[in-house]
């Protein structure tokens, strides 16, 4: 890359869209030199924040302009790839959304038109920058709870869900893509065992207006016999704790922030950690710098440092979905997942 900015375009711009813009705003190295949405309004929004832009509203145009060098693409998840492969195919650089794609093939297929290009393709995969998780992570590696042999997570509640593409299958993923997304990718982050198989079930038993299941858990069981788990819920009148991690030492709980209600995803988790003599100490969060990946995007294509998130890390995330769902169609029958790790 040249020492100037690396000039960004951003490829739909919702509620990420916009949260992307004020990290680029924020963030040394890179200008905001594009933006492309159908909807004028949203257009409008995003230039309050970068006048000097240039705005478009068919992303192919954009991607021909010759204005940018790397562009976010926030689109829904069934077009990630085919807006990924176009841009890649431009010569341009490429941050994702979650999920990378809907399949560990099309996944396969961006990675190496990325690696014979000479390109980075990444997935923004923001909730690894959490500061409960952050937090929940440097536990675990410092050996605080000991040897970890059981990973919960839960996200969810009992709420009709949104009509919004989230909610429909064909589009999203399903339930275990929308936020299976975020938390298989923590889940692969901390426990670095060979996967043996997984397990995945949906239901389908309230709400009918929408495709995705109402409730979804995925069982992913490692070679050593250490498990992980992880619900998606619109059907539970009682919550499971965000995070729940046991070990031979100790445990630790992630509770969901009672300030936070109804929206608890929006506040960080209060982490406790239990002891075998039944003492129990709140941690504090660790701090983590604001835009800390978009930084590391800088990082590495100006000066080549490694980035923290890989797009085969992300790539393996599918494949964990993607198998999970295929075993959900078999009741939860086991299925060996293909990973690259």
């Amino acid at each position: 890359m040249p020492s100037s900015n690396i000039r960004v375009g951003l490829l739909a711009y919702g509620a990420i869209g916009h949260e992307h813009n004020l990290a680029v705003q924020a963030t040394d190295g890179l200008v905001l030199s594009a933006v492309c949405d159908t909807n004028p309004e949203r257009i409008a929004s995003a230039l309050e924040l970068a006048p000097e832009a240039a705005a478009f509203e068919d992303a192919g145009v954009m991607l021909d302009s010759g204005t940018i060098d790397l562009v976010v693409v926030s689109t829904p998840p069934d077009s990630h790839y085919s807006w990924a492969k176009a841009a890649l195919q431009r010569g341009i650089h490429v941050i994702l959304e979650k999920p990378m794609a809907l399949t560990a093939e099309q996944c396969d297929e961006l990675m190496s038109l990325a690696e014979s290009r000479g390109l980075l393709l990444v997935v923004y995969q923001n909730r690894r920058y959490d500061r409960d998780f952050v937090t929940l992570a440097a536990l675990i590696s410092s050996g605080a709870i000991g040897e970890v042999f059981q990973y919960d997570s839960f996200v969810g509640g009992h709420s009709k869900p949104c009509t919004y593409w989230h909610s429909d299958a064909a589009v999203s993923g399903g339930a275990i893509f929308d936020w299976g997304s975020h938390f298989l990718d923590q889940v692969l982050a901390v426990m670095p065992g060979e996967v043996a198989h997984v397990s995945g079930v949906n239901h389908k038993r309230q709400w009918t207006h929408v495709t995705n299941a109402d409730h979804a858990q995925v069982t992913i069981t490692f070679t050593d016999g250490t498990q992980a788990t992880f619900v998606n819920s619109d059907l539970a009148a009682a919550r499971k704790p965000k995070f729940y991690v046991l070990g031979t030492t100790g445990a630790i709980v992630g509770d969901w922030d009672p300030q936070a209600e109804p929206a608890v995803a929006d506040l960080p988790a209060i982490l406790t950690l239990h002891r075998p003599d039944g003492t129990r100490q709140r941690m504090p969060l660790d701090d983590v710098p604001a835009h800390a990946f978009h930084a590391s995007v800088v990082e590495f294509l100006a000066n080549g440092v490694p980035m923290a998130v890989s797009a085969s890390q992300s790539r393996d995330v599918v494949a964990l979905m993607q198998a999970a769902e295929a075993s959900a169609l078999e009741n939860g029958l086991p299925v060996v997942p293909h990973l690259l790790r």
